[in-house]
């Protein structure tokens, strides 16, 4: 029965639900709540709980499941995690994949922030090895008995290195091993792991698969099987990406393939363009038939070779300089992925704490500059880089 309340009762329930009939609305809304009313009664509340009902943010939201059957449809996988982050994707992975006593092998050209979670976990029991990717043979003897994970990137950080997803997965489950691969670099437009053997595909949702650089967040696509057991640890870890940033990725994901499929040619043409600069000593692009993984590229990519390339000027810190005040379209950015082009110089950056020697010995000399190639038209790219690189012929 209707009865007249106070106003500060008032405030609370005026306005608090939807009137009138509603259809399907084109674009999901935004479920910006931390909670939702589950039930009537006892009865119809064991019920909801029995079907997974949404309950409480952090254990589910719609905006943060669409987004997850999204991914896992992109991925070619059974279920997908989403996560506040690249970083909480990986770190959520490894810790439902692993058990103190056990052993990962890892690839040695690792984004650094992976390669340092590998350290911490050494804390609670879970060992690792790196080694060169590239080096079937090497990866094959690094094995150990307690090996339980194999993890490697498709392009590899900022060398631009091509491991052979296949011929990785064959070694992992030949040991009982799980691979779990990072397709950040690539995105599923180029490659789908999954496809090669891979049981586990991470993504950072941050770059190419938002592309819009306004989110932070990650995934994980996989089994049913794996995904819940890490859904269990990530609700418990507390890192699952926010609505509103789900919401902006899913949006976001809808443009995959017409994102990429002009950043792939336009980063294609710049590699093809900067190879061919008297100044330029040299370009990582897998397109380029000199790269030593060109081939293993052209067999397990669908389309495209990657919209990140990286090129080696003359180590001279001033000119470096120089060409980065001239250059007019492409700017410094502590990330990549995003629409517009983007330069990283990686040690100040992603290898800024990698000792001289061993960055060298990895291929990254103080001349390598590595680019985000985006959506601008690639001629005036080019002419802006060409531009921006005669500062090298006086």
């Amino acid at each position: 029965m209707e009865r007249n309340m106070n106003r500060g009762t008032e405030i609370i329930m005026q306005g608090a639900e939807v009137k009138g009939t509603l259809s399907t609305p084109e674009v999901l809304p935004i479920y910006l709540t931390t909670a939702f009313r589950g039930g009537a009664d006892l009865d119809e509340l064991n019920e909801y709980y029995a079907v997974k009902g949404y309950t409480y943010n952090r254990i589910r939201n719609p905006n943060r499941n669409a987004l997850t059957e999204l991914v896992s449809y992109l991925e070619g996988g059974e279920a997908s995690m989403i996560c506040s982050s690249g970083m909480g994707a990986i770190t959520t992975t490894l810790l439902s994949l692993a058990d103190a006593g056990d052993h990962i092998l890892a690839n040695s050209n690792l984004y650094g922030e992976t390669l340092e979670i590998l350290d911490v976990i050494k804390r609670y029991g879970i060992e690792s090895t790196c080694v060169d990717f590239t080096d079937i043979e090497a990866v094959r003897k690094a094995v150990q008995a307690n090996t339980k994970i194999v993890y490697t990137e498709v392009i590899s950080n900022p060398t631009m290195a091509v491991v052979d997803v296949e011929a990785v997965a064959r070694i992992a489950h030949d040991c009982g091993a799980k691979l779990v691969v990072d397709n950040t670099f690539t995105t599923s437009t180029v490659i789908k792991p999954i496809d090669f053997g891979a049981d586990v595909t991470i993504n950072s949702l941050t770059k190419f698969m938002n592309g819009h650089s306004d989110i932070v967040g990650g995934s994980a696509t996989a089994s049913k099987d794996i995904v819940d057991k890490a859904c269990k640890l990530q609700a418990l870890l507390g890192c699952t990406l926010d609505p509103f940033s789900s919401y902006l990725c899913e949006r976001s994901l809808r443009t995959l393939d017409l994102r990429m499929e002009r950043q792939l040619k336009n980063a294609e043409a710049l590699a093809k363009a900067l190879d061919e600069h008297p100044c330029v000593l040299k370009v990582n692009h897998p397109s380029l038939p000199t790269h030593p993984q060109h081939d293993i590229a052209k067999r397990l990519f669908a389309k495209g070779y990657g919209a990140m390339l990286s090129f080696e000027m003359p180590e001279d810190r001033e000119k470096i300089n120089a060409f980065m005040r001239r250059l007019h379209i492409a700017k410094y950015a502590m990330t990549l992925g995003g629409y517009a082009t983007t330069l990283s110089y990686p040690i100040l950056s992603s290898h800024a704490s990698v000792p001289r020697d061993i960055r060298l010995k990895m291929g990254i000399t103080d001349g390598l500059m590595r680019v985000s190639v985006g959506l601008e038209d690639v001629q005036d790219l080019i002419a802006d880089f060409t531009q921006a690189l005669s500062v090298f012929e006086k």
